[in-house]
């Protein structure tokens, strides 16, 4: 194995000069504007789905805020970033924005926030001995019904992805002006979206490992496929491309690490872990250290939890109340779900629920957990059981639409078979998934269904009947 020294000197051995008569400098300036490109879009920015608008340089401040500490000298360049930005004052933004990182870096706790009456578990290790679980339960994986009912679970996570994708980042007053009540896609619905990215680099990275996979196998894949991410996310491939791995990149400068990008791929978790709470709340801790932390891996616990149960459930008010004990009672976000869970209990009408979630969560971003988890909460209690009335209400709840109806979807599809979603909703879809994922840019939903049951049976979950 040659020495980093010896290749170098080889290199150099083997160069001629060369008069070059164009030069290379070309190549800066294209450096230069995607840099300055992504500077402001830092601070202003429309979601390719919807439009709707988006500043993520506040969103970084509110999100330190919203983890317990003290912003104020972050939050007093705000102002100044924003004229930067309205003036095209470029080089202001890139100095403000480097001085705003450095400042929430540096920020210290606010005891005075109600985030520190709650423990925050850090660690796999750290959850599991708060929890009892379930019992696993057998799930016969070598059966054409588990195979259709994975088949299910991507067709319904597709439709329902399609659906939120033109609505994500609205609040229900505007969704209402907009559409009236929203029964259906409100344009014809395309496939490509970010937040599936992320299952299939899981399945990549499980596909060699089966449920030995350890986080930095499943990094690998996002460094390798995955061009681009934003907020959590966007920060994490920074960390890993410098070769900061799991569980450090999901913490260093990252604000956004209890934001819903963990929340968002829990389902694909609860696909290989099927009848196994225990087992899918292990791997969602693997899956979800790359990119968040503590709250923000709890989001992908709970819906890899209601995916893996939803193989042997078929109540679906009752999966919602054992997926919220599979949460440290005495986590911030145990907190939040039970609340929403109140909520539906004390409200005869869904609208009445959410109305008090939007208020009580009012101080969290529309992509924070909380507020999504909650609207996830409220559609399933709702909808109980129903497809087409469940997708109804996820829509008209606004926030982070796609990635909360794409999940609550998989549940449904996995728990009630293919045949609940109806054709109205999986005809335009075709069979069609589209990413910009390297190497996986056009996908077939019957391909990846298929592929993920012969990755299940090939090697063989816990509570395999086998």
């Amino acid at each position: 194995m040659p020495k980093a020294w010896e290749l170098e000197l080889e290199l150099r051995r083997e160069a001629r000069p060369k008069l070059v008569h164009e030069t290379g400098w070309n190549t800066i300036k294209e450096i230069q504007k995607v840099e300055d490109a992504l500077v402001k879009a830092l601070w202003y920015s429309e979601v390719p789905g919807s439009g709707a608008p988006e500043r993520l340089m506040v969103a970084a401040v509110q999100a330190a805020e919203n983890k317990g500490l003290q912003v104020d000298k972050a939050e007093e360049l705000l102002l100044a970033g924003i004229q930067a930005w309205d003036r095209n004052d470029v080089p202001s933004l890139h100095r403000i924005t480097a001085c705003i990182w450095r400042e929430l870096q540096q920020a210290p706790p606010n005891h005075k926030s109600e985030y520190w009456n709650f423990r925050h578990p850090l660690s796999w290790e750290d959850h599991k001995i708060k929890v009892r679980f379930p019992a696993a339960e057998p799930v016969d994986t070598r059966s054409t019904n588990f195979e259709e009912r994975i088949y299910g679970g991507w067709l319904a996570q597709i439709c329902g992805g399609a659906l939120g994708t033109a609505l994500e980042g609205y609040i229900t007053d505007h969704l209402l002006e907009a559409y009236g009540e929203i029964s259906y896609y409100v344009r014809p619905p395309e496939t490509y979206n970010d937040d599936v990215t992320y299952e299939l680099a899981f399945l990549k990275a499980f596909e060699k490992e089966g449920y030995k996979v350890e986080s930095s196998d499943i990094a690998e894949e996002w460094v390798a496929r995955i061009p681009f991410g934003w907020s959590a996310e966007y920060i994490a491939l920074n960390n890993l491309r410098l070769g900061i791995f799991p569980p450090e990149s999901g913490v260093r400068s990252n604000p956004f690490s209890e934001w819903i990008g963990a929340q968002m791929r829990g389902a694909v978790i609860g696909m290989v872990t099927p009848g196994n709470p225990a087992e899918a709340a292990r791997l969602a801790w693997v899956d979800g250290v790359i990119s968040h932390q503590s709250n923000g891996v709890l989001g992908e616990v709970f819906n890899a939890v209601l995916t893996a149960m939803a193989f042997v459930e078929t109540d679906v008010r009752r999966l919602v109340h054992d997926a919220i004990r599979c949460i440290p009672i005495d986590s911030q976000y145990r907190w939040v779900v039970e609340t929403a869970l109140d909520m539906c209990k004390n409200e005869s009408e869904w609208l009445g629920a959410w109305r008090r979630c939007e208020k009580t969560f009012e101080r969290y971003n529309w992509v924070h957990a909380y507020p999504n988890a909650a609207a996830e909460i409220i559609a399933l209690w709702y909808g109980n059981g129903n497809f087409d009335k469940t997708m109804s209400i996820i829509a008209m709840a606004g926030q982070d639409v796609d990635c909360n109806a794409a999940q609550i979807a998989t549940v449904l599809g996995i728990m009630l078979g293919p045949d609940a979603v109806d054709k109205r909703w999986s005809d335009p879809i075709y069979d069609d998934l589209r990413t910009y994922m390297r190497g996986m840019e056009e996908l077939r939903i019957t391909e990846l269904a298929r592929w993920t049951t012969e990755l299940v049976r090939k090697h063989q979950p816990p509570g395999d009947t086998q």
